[in-house]
């Protein structure tokens, strides 16, 4: 089914076929599409009701638009007649699309970028140091394959009312082009086998076609001793592999992302594995079924001591009380990333893709 449509933010690109946009346009279910602001950011990270503006401080409104569900390619053009403009862009949960576009006075530019819609609504929220969005186009494309991730709270979409906590599969999709839209299934406290046990991964075939992608990465709740717990030879091989299984039988490609390494340095500045044998498990196994391997972890362990214990504190979620009205104690978390350390992360994850040559996949970077 074709579906697109075009909205004007600023007068001058209005025109036939073109709807035009003021900023106290508030949503509207009949005409389906326009402003909305949420009372409150959501704490529930399962409930999938964060909207894009809410990941920003301030807050910003969000702009809904009703679509059905599937990939759309969404061109924006930006610039200020009067001033040089810088804008960003979010989408759906929080995700990075366009990160600090910027345009010289009386320029004005235009790219896009793919997302993925699988809740009836396309969510966009502009903001930047002087946003300058000037006209939106949506087309559905359903040619566009989709990259689905499964893995814990490190990839997870992280609920807006935890913000600046943030996973890498939230800001994956600004090194990607245009030809390639996230859908980011992980999950926080998930581990290879939970994520089978609650039907997340059911749920994730289910949207699964041909030539799309998934990638995997567990091993931090794997490690504990509780029900989702695995054992690295036997049973965390064996759930991988159900994954890499159900992706080939769909025709869709697996790919297997070793766990980044957690925020612990020994004495002599050096990362510690706290992870055991669960890479050297994947890495195997990789091997075994001749699937892509990322590895994620040495990438981490690179960057972290490159930067140093004190520098890292930015990339993982530490932050002095009352810095953030989510976190009014602060945090020391050696564990999860603040939005700077998602970018970081998401960053090493493309440069794993381009350095295992994983194809086409590899073709959609920036």
């Amino acid at each position: 089914m074709k579906w697109s449509a075009q909205f004007a933010f600023a007068p001058e690109e209005a025109g036939a076929g073109v709807i035009r946009i003021e900023s106290q346009d508030a949503y509207d279910m009949e005409r389906g599409y326009g402003y909305a602001q949420s009372p409150e950011p959501s704490r529930n990270e399962d409930m999938r009701d964060s909207w894009p503006g809410e990941y920003f401080i301030p807050h910003v409104p969000t702009f809904l638009v009703d679509v059905p569900y599937g990939n759309y390619k969404v061109t924006v053009t930006v610039g200020r007649p009067e001033a040089p403009s810088a804008t960003t862009i979010k989408a759906g949960q929080g995700h990075l699309v366009l990160d600090t576009l910027e345009t010289a006075l009386g320029e004005t530019i235009r790219e896009t970028f793919a997302v993925h819609v699988e809740d009836g609504q396309l969510k966009l929220a502009f903001a930047g140091a002087a946003p300058g969005v000037r006209k939106i186009e949506i087309e559905r494309s359903p040619d566009v394959p989709t990259l689905f991730l499964a893995g814990d709270s490190t990839v997870t979409d992280q609920a807006s009312g935890q913000y600046p906590y943030t996973g890498w599969g939230q800001m994956i999709g600004k090194c990607f082009t245009a030809g390639l839209a996230v859908c980011n299934h992980a999950r926080s406290g998930r581990s290879s086998k939970s994520f089978i046990d609650e039907s997340r991964l059911t749920k994730l075939w289910r949207r699964v076609r041909p030539a799309d992608y998934i990638l995997v990465q567990f091993a931090h709740n794997d490690e504990k001793d509780n029900d989702g717990g695995t054992l690295p030879y036997t049973t965390y091989q064996q759930y991988l592999k159900r994954y890499i299984d159900g992706a080939r039988e769909r025709g869709a490609h697996p790919v297997l992302v070793a766990p980044m390494h957690r925020r612990f340095f020994d004495e002599q500045g050096q990362i510690k594995n706290t992870h055991g044998e669960y890479i050297e498990a994947m890495r195997q196994l990789a091997d075994r079924e001749q699937v892509p391997f990322l590895d994620l972890a040495s990438k981490s362990k690179e960057l972290f001591e490159k930067l140093g214990a004190d520098e890292t504190k930015r990339i993982f979620m530490w932050a002095e009380p009352g810095r953030y009205a989510s976190m009014p104690e602060g945090a020391q978390d050696n564990t999860h990333f603040s939005e700077e350390g998602g970018i970081a992360i998401a960053r090493l994850v493309a440069e794993c893709i381009r350095e295992a040559g994983v194809e086409p996949l590899a073709s959609y970077l920036r």
